[in-house]
């Protein structure tokens, strides 16, 4: 079939996602499609470029101050118009954070009656707002550490600052502090004490209106991939940083990611449990990946849900998959071949 990948896009995660795009594009080919790479800011990518990529690999830190992509200007005519993309039977996104993952891209595909890979625009919401993912884990019975969201936009930093002094004191220190709507862990902080909370607070807010204050959990941190309803294999990342950061994230050395978890049957069962009530609480389609933490006494504790998470080889839910029987290329064209049948339905 002939696909075209997105990626890029204006988001924080932009390397991260141009990384993961051009490797699921070379995955693709190798697997027999025809495939064009179209970054959703600057236009299509060559099979060249898409090298360069990803020799050059992942930055330290996010970029910023990128202009409107055409996701978030809310114009996908010059794209689908584009005679490089004429002919595509699948559009498959790998698009991290902002607009490409937080359903304005699916409703602006949808609204066009064009097919893609992922989630639809629901699902996609509810994973991205962790506030409200968070409230549907509990009203679901699916573990999730204890929080609070405060809107800076709607009472003003100085009194959410000071609100999540009196917030903070109830959930217990160290506890986390996070933009509700941000991925690759950019604009979180754990704070240890009362005197990094308004910082945390301030760098947070500078990302978004809303900061959620989440109960820290101690314990391992577990992830798990689901493919077209099927739980993967469980796996365990060991950062080098107190957190799994975006610099453990992305920069070689700094992570341990073992697959499969070295972690009991009973518990690899129950995490593969919850990760597929997960993405059918949240409606994900064809793939996701749910993270945890398991706590001493052996319950998983949901963090969150990625609809559109890494897909470099050395990502995490390729891990999984692999350890599950599913090579790179054969996971990529189990991901298309899925998304195209449900389309055609």
């Amino acid at each position: 079939m002939k696909i075209t990948v997105l990626l890029g896009g204006s988001s924080e995660e932009r390397d991260v996602s141009l990384s993961s795009g051009s490797a699921v594009a070379r995955a693709l080919r190798s697997a027999g499609h025809e495939v064009v790479s179209w970054d959703t800011l600057r236009g299509p990518i060559t099979p060249e470029r898409e090298q360069e990529i990803l020799d050059r690999g992942i930055g330290q830190a996010p970029p910023a101050h990128l202009e409107k992509d055409i996701v978030e200007r809310g114009d996908l005519g010059p794209m689908l118009g584009a005679p490089e993309v004429e002919g595509t039977d699948l559009f498959v996104p790998v698009l991290h954070g902002g607009a490409g993952e937080d359903g304005r891209l699916q409703t602006l595909l949808e609204l066009r009656g064009v097919p893609y890979a992922g989630s639809d625009r629901v699902g996609c919401l509810l994973a991205m707002d962790k506030e409200v993912s968070k409230s549907l884990f509990r009203d679901s019975g699916i573990p999730t550490p204890e929080w609070v969201a405060l809107d800076t936009g709607l009472h003003g930093v100085d009194r959410a600052v000071e609100a999540a002094g009196t917030h903070a004191d109830r959930l217990g220190y160290p506890l986390i502090v996070k933009p509700p709507s941000g991925g690759s862990t950019v604009g979180l902080s754990l704070v240890h004490d009362p005197s990094e909370l308004e910082p945390a607070v301030l760098n947070a807010a500078a990302l978004e209106s809303r900061v959620l204050l989440e109960a820290y959990v101690e314990g391992r941190e577990l992830t798990v991939g689901i493919l077209d309803q099927e739980a993967l294999a469980v796996g365990e990342i060991i950062p080098e940083h107190e957190l799994f950061d975006y610099e453990c994230k992305y920069q070689p050395g700094l992570a341990q990611e073992i697959f499969p978890a070295d972690i009991p049957a009973e518990v690899e069962a129950r995490v593969q449990q919850v990760g597929l009530a997960v993405h059918r609480t949240l409606r994900l389609a064809d793939f996701s990946r749910v993270d945890f933490i398991l706590d001493g006494e052996g319950t998983p504790w949901v963090l969150e849900a990625n609809t559109l998470p890494g897909m470099s080889p050395s990502s995490l839910l390729p891990k999984s998959g692999r350890a599950a029987g599913y090579p790179f290329p054969d996971l990529c064209d189990r991901i298309a071949r899925v998304a195209l049948a449900r389309n055609s339905a």
